[in-house]
């Protein structure tokens, strides 16, 4: 059963729905998800937020104490190409970086009433540059994103593929926005469990995104891209989110690719249930699911344990 606690996620979501007629000029979608989007998340406490121009893209660095200076989450948000920033997510992916004992770097991208793709694009491909550029290892980066962020990122991943150039590590995706298509039958199953992302709001999405551009296209749905020989990924979703179909979808779509392949998806939760850390228990867990399968990959130890690697 769900927690009381993971109930101001659907109350959220149920918010943003109601007000939406209300919400009529890109600003007010902005302004609405800085104010209630990011108070769903707990301070995590202990960790330093540095702003940081990542050649030519805002980004900040997200710095818990004592982490590892060499190991290095890159981070793409959410929030539909229409909302979101690295200020909206800045706790979400402290309470990560913390419990995995790492620097993030989490970017910003143009939003798609300020630019179409591939702009998003462009500007992740530029921060990751920027990143490798100050002398990190990519086998030492885990690229990750929640929702459209999942975009940039399988995005990032195809370029540097394309490119003959090393990938990261691993790769974690959260409620991730792999089918601009919107070919998953969660659309429908999940109609009435999920408040905000009926078929024909994610239909408006993609279209303010892409324009009429090609929606099987696999920089803007990674679901039709080429899996082969990308880092091992683990995807999390919620059951009851109309979207969770797509996180199946991709994944035996990346084991068939011959990817390592983890899915969880949790029960009684929506989309991007993780905005939750710090406040509701399934949030918590999710986070420490995630830091307990990416530590070994980082080569960094488990929480108590110490290594003689970290500082190589």
């Amino acid at each position: 059963m769900a927690s009381m606690q993971s109930q101001a996620n659907r109350n959220h979501y149920a918010a943003l729905a109601a007000n939406a007629g209300k919400l009529t000029s890109p600003q007010a979608v902005i302004d609405y998800n800085d104010v209630n989007w990011t108070a769903l998340t707990g301070e995590p406490g202990g960790v330093d937020y540095i702003e940081v121009d990542a050649g030519g893209v805002p980004a900040m660095w997200v710095v818990p104490k004592g982490a590892d200076e060499q190991r290095v989450l890159f981070y793409a948000h959410g929030g539909g190409f229409i909302g979101g920033s690295i200020y909206t997510h800045r706790k979400l992916v402290g309470h990560l970086a913390k419990a995995v004992g790492c620097r993030a770097l989490l970017y910003d991208y143009p939003l798609a009433h300020q630019a179409k793709h591939p702009a998003q694009l462009e500007a992740a491909s530029s921060a990751w540059d920027w990143l490798v550029d100050q002398g990190l290892d990519p086998k030492r980066i885990v690229i990750a994103g929640d929702s459209c962020g999942a975009v940039p990122t399988y995005g990032v991943l195809q370029r540097l593929r394309a490119q003959r150039r090393p990938l990261p590590v691993a790769t974690l995706i959260i409620s991730g926005w792999f089918d601009m298509a919107l070919t998953g039958a969660s659309y429908e199953t999940n109609r009435d469990k999920d408040p905000a992302f009926a078929r024909e709001a994610v239909d408006w999405l993609a279209a303010n995104f892409i324009g009429d551009a090609d929606r099987r296209d696999p920089e803007v749905s990674p679901l039709y891209a080429d899996l082969s020989g990308f880092p091992p990924v683990f995807l999390q979703a919620g059951a009851d989110e109309t979207l969770v179909d797509e996180s199946r979808m991709f994944a035996e779509r990346a084991r068939q690719a011959g990817v390592e392949t983890r899915l969880d998806v949790f029960d009684g939760m929506l989309h991007s249930f993780q905005m939750m850390a710090g406040r509701a228990p399934e949030a918590d867990d999710a986070i420490a699911r995630f830091a307990a399968w990416v530590r070994p990959r980082l080569g960094l130890p488990a929480p108590g344990e110490k290594t003689s690697e970290k500082a190589a």
